[in-house]
This record gives structure tokens, sequence and C-alpha cells, in this order.
């Protein structure tokens, strides 16, 4: 019989085993220093995911990680690789003293940050230092803090292989190495730079991965970056949230966005991220939200990462009430007591739908996630079906009348050029003719047809050419006179043209 797991995977937990009590962080084996780190951050039990993966983590085993989004997969891996170096914590202040040993990486900017601000909150009663770094800011900053020395680096490939190339980050001294959504980063578009990035690293080390969601193909693709690993699952793989309400609503093209605001009222949601699958898109639907009344922003890759910070800053101080977003939003991103998801475009991924809807529903709290189904998106709510295995209902939406259709350009040219071609009608009230439009004063000069003078000289083309003198050949052309400034020679025996 075959092994159901990876790479020889042993399986820490089935999903279908029931999960254990809430345990408490103090029952691990974790330093004072730690534990009140964790308590001034507000956590005294810990999730299923923290409880079964602390643990395996601490003995030094290779894990796969597989839990629902917002189960604090990010303390589950962050905690036990500081328990670990602890023993190398020192307050030198020489940069030799603090190599990089935990290196974290994560697919977006905006994980990448969220990651680091968890490790910095749980070390910052050690001596150990952690940064990040992310395309879209000045290296400049980024550099000097590498050079100072740090433990725990959380990067972005695209960025942590320009600090490789320029020498500023020196990796032969990790021990431990994270995939934060691992599906993710073992994606085609990543696989290159994450090879390049694991061929700087010592052969042995322990690798860690997390995700919510985990194909087979990603699993068997995990193979040559773990030894041994412990699946850890503490829900079926690719599930969803039980806390997410979640909603399908069969919708015209052209009226999804009146649905979102019919939706907005009709369940008083205050804050809700609305998500579409491209750049474009992203812009032009914040703006419209924007002339619907509504506190908008966009938040998508063409932005630059200060805009994109500042953009999901507000959204989470309340300064925001709907946050247009593509996939860049989707994986990792925690938002406090968000009530509401909209997918105003299927994902084209069904990952990705497991990804979005844990935006909101999480730490237990409850969530609603819409979808906005067209006629052309019923292929991609299969997939999803399939996917998280659950028997997706579409329901009909009735919206409130249309408002007056604003008149397309083409059909106002359309429109003018048929009032140009009707006739005019009989029944119109007689008026005045138009004024005929001022003639310009007649010039008899300038309208007199052109004469020709009788002292003007023949035209150069109607001139004839002079016979060749004696003994030339009437083929050859005769050398024509240069002005002496352009350094003609005086020649005699030519004659001129």
């Amino acid at each position: 019989m075959s092994d159901p797991n990876p790479a020889g995977a042993t399986s820490a937990a089935s999903p279908e085993a029931a999960s254990p009590p809430p345990a408490r962080f103090d029952s691990l084996a974790l330093d004072p220093k730690l534990l009140r780190a964790v308590a001034d951050a507000g956590y005294l039990t810990m999730t299923p995911i923290q409880a079964k993966a602390i643990p395996i983590v601490l003995d030094g085993r290779d894990v796969m990680g597989a839990a629902q989004t917002g189960t604090g997969k990010t303390a589950a891996f962050s905690l036990p690789l500081l328990q670990r170096m602890l023993k190398h914590e020192n307050a030198s202040m020489s940069p030799a003293r603090h190599p990089v040993r935990a290196l974290v990486l994560a697919p977006t900017r905006e994980l990448a940050d969220q990651v680091a601000n968890n490790v910095k909150q749980y070390s910052k009663f050690s001596q150990l230092r952690a940064a990040v770094v992310f395309g879209g800011i000045d290296m400049k900053p980024q550099t000097e803090e590498l050079r100072r020395g740090v433990e725990v680096l959380i990067a972005t490939p695209g960025r942590l292989l320009d600090h490789i190339e320029a020498k500023n980050a020196v990796l032969n001294q990790v021990e431990y190495v994270v995939l934060d959504e691992a599906d993710r980063m073992l994606d085609i578009g990543f696989l290159p730079d994450l090879q390049r990035i694991l061929s700087y690293l010592p052969k042995q080390r322990q690798t860690l991965l997390f995700s919510a969601t985990f194909s087979p193909e990603i699993k068997r693709l995990a193979e040559s970056y773990l030894q041994e690993p412990v699946l850890v699952e503490v829900a079926r793989p690719n599930a969803t949230a039980s806390t997410v309400e979640q909603r399908f609503y069969s919708v015209a093209s052209d009226d999804k966005r009146r649905a979102v605001l019919k939706l907005l009222k009709e369940r008083s949601i205050t804050q809700a991220i609305v998500f579409v699958n491209s750049k474009l898109g992203c812009a032009r639907l914040a703006r419209s939200f924007e002339r619907d009344g509504l506190r908008t922003n966009a938040l998508h890759g063409d932005k630059s990462q200060d805009e994109r910070l500042k953009a999901l800053d507000a959204f989470k101080r309340g300064e925001v009430d709907v946050l247009v977003a593509t996939d860049v939003a989707a994986r990792g991103l925690d938002i406090a007591d968000l009530p509401a998801v909209f997918n105003f475009d299927v994902p084209f991924n069904a990952e990705d739908y497991v990804h979005r809807i844990g935006r909101t529903g999480r730490a237990g709290a409850s969530g609603l996630a819409m979808t906005l189904v067209a006629r052309e998106d019923h292929r991609m709510v299969g997939d999803i079906e399939r996917l998280i295995k659950k028997k997706i209902e579409i329901e009909p939406l009735e919206l409130d009348e249309a408002p007056p259709r604003r008149d397309h350009y083409r059909d106002r040219d359309r429109a003018r050029r048929d009032d140009d071609d009707r006739p005019p009608r009989s029944s119109a009230p007689a008026s005045r003719p138009p004024a005929a439009a001022p003639r310009a004063p007649a010039d008899p000069i300038f309208d007199r047809p052109y004469e020709p003078s009788a002292d003007a000289p023949e035209p150069a083309w109607a001139q004839k050419a002079p016979p060749a003198p004696r003994g030339v050949s009437p083929n050859i052309k005769p050398k024509r006179k240069v002005a002496a400034l352009f350094g003609a020679k005086k020649t005699d025996d030519v004659p001129s043209a």
C-alpha cells in the first residue's frame, strides 16, 4: 500500500480526529522571556495548529503544517524557532556575533511585514534581532540593518536575491528555513527564485512549510526540500473555517457593483474587502465606489509599497469602508474583526478562494463571505466546489430598479449622426432661417488668376543646356561652378554649366 503522505511524512494527527481542549502556552517548554512576550500580546491558550506543531518543531523535525487561515500559523513556527535560537543570543554589538540563523520566506510584501511584526513582538524581551526586507522601497535602510547583524530574516524572494548579490546577506549559517504560504512559494512563479535561495543555504537545516492549502502537486514538490517531514493537519485539507458563512449570488456582470452596494446596506456591513482579479479592474471599481459615497481605497501590485502599506493601515484603523484589492491581500493578512469579504470576481484558482475568505472569521470570530457569480463564472465555481468538497448553492439576488443608464460616448455619437441624416420635421414651429455666415471681403488683385510677366526669366527647368565643347562627348556632363568660399579650384579648361 502506498504512503498517503509525501516523502514518507508521518501524520501528527488525523484530520477527522477531534481537536484536543485548548492548551496553555505556559505548558510548553518555552523560555520565560517568550512566555512573557506571548502574554503581553494577549494570548494565553494555543490554537490546535500551535498545540500540535510547536512540540514537533522544538524536537527539530521538519514540518508541513496545514491549517485554516486565521488559526495562528505564524506563532506555530516563530515561537519554537526563537526558543531554539536563544542559545545564540548575546549583547555584543559586533555584526559577526549576530549572523542570520533563521530565514522566513513569504510571497507578498504585506505578509512579510506582518510576520516580521509578530516575530519582533515575540522576541522583544530577548537579545535576538529580527529584520524584514521586501521590494518596492529603497534598499539602503535595509542594507544598513542587515550589516548591523540579524538572527531572524523575513524576506520576499526577489528582494532577498538582490541583497545576496550585493553581499548584504550571508546565509551560510542558516539553521532554520520557513516557507510561509508554501503553496504560493512553491508555485511556478516563485520556484526559480526559491531554488536559487536554497542553493546558498547549508544542506543540514530544519525546514518548515505552512499554508492553508496543500495540493497533491505541492506535496510531491516538497519532497526535495524536507527530510522525513511530519504532516500536521488540524482540519481536512483545503477546508474553509466553520466560522465563515459562505453565500453565492447569481448576478449579471454589469450589476455586480449594485449588488455589493445592496448587500452592504441590507446587512449593515461597516467594513469589507472586495476582491477582484485584475489591477485595472481594482482601480476602476475603487473609483466607482468613491462616486457612490463610500470611503474607498485600492490595493494592488501597481501601487508603490508605501502606498500599499498606507492603504492597509488606514483600513485597519477604520478610516476606509471598502478596500478593493487583488490577491496581494488574500494571503496571511491579519485584520481583526473584519465582518465581511466580497468576491467581486470569482478567483481563477480555487485555492485563492480559501485564502480570500480567510481574511474574515479569524481567531474564532464569525465572518461573512459573499461571492458574486455571473454566467461565465460557473466553471470556476465548480472548481471551488471540488476543492472544498461542499455543495454550493447559488442564490438569486433581486436588485432595486436600475438607475438611469449613462449614455456611452458611442451612443451619443450614433445619435448625433442620426440627427444629422434625419430630414426636418414638418410639424416643427416656423422660425426665421439662420443668418448666413459673413463673407470675406473681396480682393481683386488676390483673386485675379496668375499671368506670367513678360520680362520674367525662363525657368531653369526650361533652359537648354549649352552645347558641349569640341572634342568632349555629349554624354559627359560638364562640371558646375562652385563658389570659392567652399574651396573650389580655378579650372580654365572645363566649361561652366
